[in-house]
């Protein structure tokens, strides 16, 4: 029955907070290797034009993607070097520059002998980004003084030198309903059916321990449940860990003797009502080798699938509905907005974050 028969809203933003967003965090936004030194890309994270680029040096940076003349998008420009030899961003519009180190406006071309303004003045808003395990991570800010006070995540399993599969697609929805989907126990006999995963009609009472891990929680370290057969491909005993962590980071690291598999998911939000999921898998295993186009088409049937659900629930959130949560299936789904309003609460208040999942033992049936 439903906890307390209460009702919740999985995508209502907190309360204080525009759009549902959780803000000073790291952001998954690129893989390293999608960086060539010169080049401009642009993003959109968090309703945010983003543009990301690699200076001569090597260094990544991010500057929002506006030039504030005439709203020309920067990332339509072009990297050149200002009048200290200084790299900057050349704006297509009216050729304005804009340092890579710090955002700062530093030539007007259109300016004559005599006008005074003070060019370095005015800037471009730059957010902080770091590179760790061959991955690019933006610190979305709440404002721009507000400065990381800590690294991007570590992920063990990152094992086999470059990602042995790479995929990405954008859910239509906001990132709250993308993440309950990713962590939800029990759609996976109904959505994810196919002959070398499982059937509607192969379900088992299932009964996990979880416990707290920093920013979200872990299902700790277990045998893979015996209706997923995909796992025998690895052979020999795995042993499963599966992870989430604030804003949208969901990661399985399944070790086989030696062996390892890291599949890390990445959400990340664009809009409001845009997600973007992208799958990354590592492994030294030998199976990811040989059956490496296999493994990449059923990765993408998962995608697809969970993509097409999300559609699907689309049609009924159109009518704004209370959605009724249950225990134990929906446990995860309610310490994910649990998480959220405490780094709300902790950002709003100057406080430390509290984590408020305890260790505890779920049971369902998938």
């Amino acid at each position: 029955m439903a906890e307390g028969d209460q009702s919740a809203k999985a995508a209502s933003p907190p309360t204080g907070v525009g759009r549902g967003f959780l803000y000073d965090m790291w952001y998954f936004a690129a893989l390293s290797d999608d960086l060539k030194p010169g080049a401009l890309k642009r993003y959109e994270l968090l309703g945010e034009p983003v543009l990301l680029g690699r200076d001569k040096a090597g260094q990544a940076y991010a500057l929002r993607d506006i030039c504030p003349h005439r709203a020309a998008p920067l990332s339509a420009g072009r990297v050149v070097k200002d009048d200290q030899g200084a790299q900057a961003v050349e704006c297509p519009y009216h050729g304005w520059l804009f340092r890579t180190s710090d955002g700062a406006c530093s030539k007007i071309p259109s300016l004559v002998e005599g006008q005074g303004i003070e060019s370095e003045r005015i800037r471009v808003r730059r957010w902080p980004v770091a590179e760790s395990q061959g991955m690019v991570w933006i610190f979305m800010t709440s404002s721009p003084d507000v400065t990381p006070d800590e690294s991007p995540p570590v992920f063990d399993g990152v094992v086999g030198g470059r990602p042995k599969l790479v995929d990405r697609m954008d859910f239509d929805s906001h990132i709250d309903h993308a993440v309950v989907g990713l962590m939800d126990p029990a759609h996976g006999p109904y959505v994810h059916q196919q002959w070398w995963w499982r059937s509607s009609r192969s379900q088992h009472d299932k009964q996990k321990r979880f416990e707290p891990r920093p920013f979200g929680f872990s299902m700790v370290r277990h045998e893979p449940s015996k209706n997923s057969r995909a796992y025998a491909i690895l052979g020999g005993e795995p042993l499963t860990e599966i992870t989430f962590r604030l804003p949208g980071l969901r990661w399985e690291h399944i070790v086989v003797g030696k062996r390892q598999v890291l599949a890390l998911t990445c959400l990340t939000p664009v809009s409001e009502t845009k997600t973007r999921i992208t799958q990354l898998i590592w492994s030294d295993h030998p199976a990811f080798l040989i059956l490496k186009p296999l493994i990449k088409a059923g990765a993408r049937r998962f995608l697809q699938q969970d993509a097409d659900m999300v559609n699907l629930q689309n049609e009924g959130l159109r009518y704004d509905p209370a959605l009724i949560w249950i225990d134990d299936a929906d446990k995860q789904a309610k310490w994910y907005q649990a998480l959220k309003r405490n780094w709300i609460n902790a950002r709003r208040d100057n406080k430390p974050f509290v984590n408020p999942v305890e260790p505890t033992t779920l049971r369902w049936r998938s």
